[in-house]
């Protein structure tokens, strides 16, 4: 990923069904947790007071902002959930949204997702 690019983890909540999504950037050659979208209180999802600002989403949800928290090693170790559960990355280039699904690849199993800078 390029310096400044974005990207975000999305899943379904296993109760709600909704999808809860956790947002990285490549800043300054670290992997940064940025933001996470969380539509309800569901269980095991909230605001931790002092790690980033809760703020409205305006649709009965919220965004954590400002979190900023670098991603240890540049890289974390994710259990892939089912296809219900459909954790898939999403990022956008240019006007283009592309999405890359990790439970049809890899249900069930470990993967690292880890920052590598592109070559230029």
């Amino acid at each position: 990923m390029a310096e400044g690019a974005r990207w975000c983890l999305g899943w379904n909540h296993s109760v709600k069904q909704f999808t809860v999504l956790d947002c990285y950037r490549h800043h300054a050659g670290n992997m940064e947790l940025e933001r996470s979208h969380q539509p309800d209180f569901a269980a095991g999802l909230g605001h931790t007071p002092g790690r980033g600002e809760q703020v409205s989403d305006g649709e009965g949800g919220y965004w954590i902002e400002n979190i900023n928290e670098p991603v240890p090693g540049n890289r974390y170790v994710l259990r892939v959930g089912s296809r219900e559960v459909d954790h898939r990355l999403l990022w956008q280039l240019g006007d283009e949204a592309h999405r890359f699904s990790l439970s049809e690849q890899a249900a069930g199993q470990r993967v690292t997702i880890q920052l590598t800078k592109l070559d230029t």
